[in-house]
């Protein structure tokens, strides 16, 4: 469900308001979830900040609310390394929340060295892909009571390297950094195609987009030869705020309802890989990503 559109026209969305409407943004405390929340903040949006780090995640939500005058900012803690975490996170929004109207999976982590969450899961593949997920699949029902609504998961250009390798989805034959950070990516696409079609009738809309190649802290664990090229790169790349246009975009762009399931970048729908317009491995990624949670999600 790819394919390029025409440019978008700023006009029709830059003015748009949120108020009156629950955001939920997972790892907002940094990089481009943060800058999400300042302008979707300032739009007059409740935030939900979803972040392992709530110490980083109470100094980002002052920061929000210095930015944005939008006192309306809230701290949760949510580790999506770890699905207990995921479950009593997921548990506490649906007590005290009355809808969520946008839930933008936006956390993540890139070409880390070789390690496991908590629950056995590689860990690119278990905190890009599994952890939203699973977040998605427990507030779903809220988000389907909040309706219209709408689901955006951030993904990569990356993916157009990637393949699913279901025969070994938690690289324990091999690992390779930069392959496992793009078969997660890539299955954030399968992931958003699937729901898409699952929440057909719904008033859900899901999309998944590429939000530039920008200057943010997932390049931690780069290599220093990585690192040297990235700072190479640096006058190509972009800042964090412009990095959150085309999720900002997703967000409250109106006429966006024939668009649901597709991929985005630099505000408009973008060409995405062959692998990642292969309606099977979508199915197939999506029984097997709820084997492995231990969830049943039809």
């Amino acid at each position: 469900m790819c394919g390029k559109s025409k440019a978008s026209d700023c006009k029709k969305w830059s003015e748009a308001r949120l108020d009156g409407k629950t955001v939920l943004i997972t790892g907002a405390n940094t990089g481009i979830g943060k800058e999400t929340a300042k302008d979707l903040g300032k739009r007059g949006a409740h935030i939900i900040i979803g972040c392992r780090d709530t110490e980083k995640g109470d100094a980002a939500a002052k920061e929000i609310i210095e930015e944005s005058g939008n006192p309306n900012i809230v701290v949760k803690k949510l580790d999506l390394a770890d699905t207990k975490s995921i479950r009593e996170f997921a548990a506490q929004i649906n007590n005290e929340e009355k809808q969520i109207n946008i839930l933008i999976n936006n956390a993540g982590v890139m070409m880390c060295p070789y390690s496991k969450t908590v629950d056995g899961f590689e860990m690119q593949l278990g905190v890009n892909h599994l952890g939203h997920f699973l977040v998605t699949y427990l507030l779903i029902d809220l988000i389907k009571r909040s309706s219209p609504a709408r689901i955006i998961n951030v993904s990569s250009t990356a993916h157009k390297v990637g393949t699913i390798n279901f025969e070994d989805l938690n690289s324990e034959k091999s690992y390779n950094s930069m392959k496992a950070y793009a078969q997660s990516k890539l299955a954030n696409i399968l992931f958003t195609s699937e729901l898409a079609r699952k929440l057909e009738g719904t008033d859900v809309l899901a999309f998944s987009l590429h939000p530039g190649v920008v200057r943010t802290e997932l390049s931690r664990h780069l290599s220093a030869a990585a690192r040297f090229g990235m700072a190479m790169m640096r006058p190509f790349t972009k800042s964090p705020t412009s990095g959150a246009q085309t999720t900002v975009y997703c967000a409250v762009a109106q006429g966006l309802e024939w668009e649901t399931g597709q991929y985005f970048s630099d505000c408009s729908r973008a060409d995405c890989s062959h692998a990642a317009t292969n309606d099977e491995a979508a199915k197939k990624l999506w029984d097997v990503s709820c084997q492995m949670l231990g969830i049943d999600w039809q």
